[in-house]
């Protein structure tokens, strides 16, 4: 008893039950769009709101008749995180095919989900020199999952490449990928390349990343970035909200539930979860 209390009244810090069936009814919508990549999005928050079951039972079937390789990392990622681990051979069969067309997207959901195993198509995938975004990815998914000596060199690799690398969209990504597995030590690194991000979406993704990191200047900017005119500023910072456990955010999430941009929509409506998880089990 003394439990649920604490989950109500955690819940009750970032959402009322209306806002909460509002988000709620945001991502159900989203599950059946007929956009697929914010459909994954509903279904990874889905998941985060204790609706694992809908997930599988809706995205199963979709596996089985998708052909599209990306889209199928896609749907297994999010059946596993949704708990069909088994799915995870799939991204690793698509990382394994003689088709490039799928190796990207299989190291980066595998990034996002973990795997059990060695992962050695992984190493296979970051010591290849081919394609830069694939070695990207693949030392992600090392840093984030891997075992100690992977990890070490994964974390090398990304700290060096955020340093080096020349063009933005690219150190905005080592960026993304190290305010999920970087330590705050990585914020100079970060900041260091503000000047070099000219854009609007690589300067914010880089305050994100500092963000999650815990450094308030990127807090602030983050905060800001969710009344961005631009609808992906906006979905971006949302995402990072949820993770980063920006509370305060709660109310502007709120209002974005009724964004015109559906991604927007369902980013906030998982960041509403994720913060109400978040919040819970620290009353708890």
């Amino acid at each position: 008893m003394m439990l649920i209390i604490a989950l109500s009244t955690a819940a009750s810090e970032v959402m009322t039950a209306a806002q909460r069936e509002k988000a709620l009814r945001v991502l159900h919508t989203g599950l059946h769009s007929d956009a697929f990549w914010p459909a994954m999005h509903a279904a990874e928050a889905l998941t985060i709101a204790g609706q694992g079951d809908e997930v599988r039972r809706t995205l199963l079937p979709r596996l089985d008749v998708e052909t599209d390789d990306q889209r199928r990392c896609g749907l297994a990622r999010e059946l596993v995180r949704a708990g069909d681990h088994r799915r995870a051979l799939v991204m690793f069969a698509i990382l394994d095919s003689p088709d490039p067309h799928g190796h990207v997207h299989a190291a980066e959901s595998l990034f996002k989900v973990g795997w059990r195993g060695r992962g050695t198509q992984l190493w296979t995938a970051f010591t290849q020199v081919e394609n830069p975004t694939l070695k990207l990815m693949a030392a992600a998914a090392l840093a984030k999952h891997g075992d100690d000596s992977d990890q070490e060199a994964a974390l090398r690799y990304l700290r060096s490449h955020l340093a080096t690398a020349p063009d933005p969209v690219m150190f905005r990504l080592s960026a993304w990928v190290l305010g999920r597995v970087g330590s705050a030590g990585d914020v100079a690194l970060i900041r260091g390349r503000l000047g070099d991000a000219t854009d609007p979406k690589h300067r914010a993704m880089l305050h994100h990343a500092m963000a999650a990191l815990g450094d308030p200047f990127g807090r602030e900017q983050l905060l800001a970035n969710l009344t961005s005119a631009d609808p992906w500023i906006r979905t971006a910072a949302a995402t990072f909200a949820g993770e980063t456990g920006v509370v305060e955010a709660a109310p502007q999430l709120i209002s974005q539930l009724y964004d015109e941009h559906e991604d927007a929509r369902i980013r906030a409506a998982q960041a509403l979860f994720t913060l109400e998880k978040l919040t819970a089990q620290k009353s708890s």
